[in-house]
């Protein structure tokens, strides 16, 4: 209802705010209170709108600013909050002719509503799972044994030997994901941005090593999961660098499931045999900009 004498504080209850309204006539006698006396909430908010010759006085807060309170019922969000009317001492300090006052006030939010089941197609898990999930994705890259069967337990290699790495994403709390490896670059020291380097994945998600003579290297087809992309690389190490040392930096990312990979999300091998560039999965036309070394730009 809207403020008047005989309903002189009225409440509406927005999606993120609560404006509150309240006629200066706050007990219905017919004397108005001064807007000054008015407060919102324990940290006392001042009004936003209001002026001496008015008599209404409006209140706009945050569900969760002036320290109002939450409780959480089976059924209901309820935000709490109190108007406080604190009479400032007037003419003889020694006596006074108001007294303070508080109006509870409280909007309450259903938790629960009727939707319709073929309205809506849900594709994130509850809020709080979309929340972490927004915030980060728990990407992973590991060298694994011969057999794919578990971690390599060595980081030491042969030349002539092969580096099996398994990239992977968890997307327990997402809608469904397939994982790409956008590029890799190999250097003899932890900064990926140190000299010398060599680029083995690039052009968004093309395995340019296999395009040499002496390697093997591929993506391996097909997936065990949509999250889950492995590739296979011939073991090398820098020319001149006594330390025979070699990092590993891949930046690896998601697209939905049911998006049909194209050129930006791809993972694309050489085939010698052939002399084509071959998509683990997706039409052969994305590969082709693997060929011209230009695939785009993604984020």
């Amino acid at each position: 209802q809207a403020a008047a004498p005989l309903h002189p504080v009225a409440v509406q209850c927005q999606e993120a705010q609560m404006v509150v309204t309240v006629h200066r006539d706050l007990f219905g006698i017919g004397r108005l209170v001064k807007a000054t006396d008015l407060t919102l909430g324990s940290a006392s908010c001042l009004p936003v709108v209001w002026s001496t010759a008015e008599p209404l006085v409006t209140f706009i807060a945050g569900l969760h600013e002036c320290g109002s309170s939450l409780r959480v019922t089976p059924d209901a969000l309820i935000y709490s909050t109190s108007l406080n009317y604190n009479p400032a001492p007037a003419g003889n300090p020694s006596i006074v002719r108001a007294s303070p006052a508080l109006v509870p006030i409280e909007c309450y939010y259903p938790r629960r509503d009727n939707v319709s089941s073929s309205a809506v197609k849900p594709t994130w898990a509850p809020f709080h799972s979309t929340l972490s999930s927004e915030e980060q994705l728990p990407f992973s890259l590991h060298l694994m044994n011969d057999d794919w069967s578990a971690e390599r337990d060595s980081t030491i290699f042969q030349l002539g030997e092969v580096l099996h790495f398994q990239a992977g994403v968890n997307t327990e709390n997402h809608a469904p994901l397939r994982l790409f490896v956008d590029s890799c670059v190999a250097t003899p020291t932890p900064d990926w941005s140190s000299s010398p380097q060599y680029t083995f994945i690039d052009f968004s998600g093309c395995l340019v090593d296999g395009q040499l003579d002496d390697a093997t290297s591929t993506f391996i087809s097909p997936r065990p999961r949509q999250d889950v992309l492995r590739f296979a690389v011939d073991a090398f190490k820098f020319a001149g660098d006594s330390s025979n040392m070699v990092y590993i930096t891949c930046h690896l990312k998601v697209s939905p499931a049911d998006q049909a990979p194209d050129p930006l999300n791809k993972a694309c091998s050489f085939n010698k045999a052939s002399n084509l560039w071959t998509p683990v999965e997706g039409t052969q036309d994305i590969c082709s900009c693997c060929e011209m070394r230009s695939c785009g730009s993604t984020r």
